[in-house]
């Protein structure tokens, strides 16, 4: 048992402060924005606009023959995606 501590305490002290296993990493825009492009149906209209002036985005998606709701605007254009689907997810077709 005394053996099987001392083991434990060595790999312990060789890991360090690294971290576990699980520990996730967050989506870089690209990877987000193709989370979505999967998510969002085929058939539905997607705008990705920057304003004019400035580095702020924002998006429309929605399903067709319907009108959807512009997204705020984002820093990011994944972020501004992600919030007109939320937005306008709940009226699938």
């Amino acid at each position: 048992m005394t053996r099987l501590l001392k083991q434990e305490a060595e790999q312990s002290r060789d890991r360090g402060n690294a971290m576990g296993h699980n520990y996730a990493k967050p989506l870089t825009s690209g990877q987000k924005i193709e989370r979505l492009l999967s998510r969002i149906p085929p058939s539905w209209v997607i705008k990705l606009e920057r304003q004019t002036g400035t580095a702020a985005w924002r998006a429309l998606a929605h399903a067709p023959d319907t009108d959807g709701a512009w997204s705020d605007e984002h820093m990011d254009p994944a972020d501004a995606l992600e919030d007109t689907w939320r937005r306008n997810r709940t009226v699938m077709v």
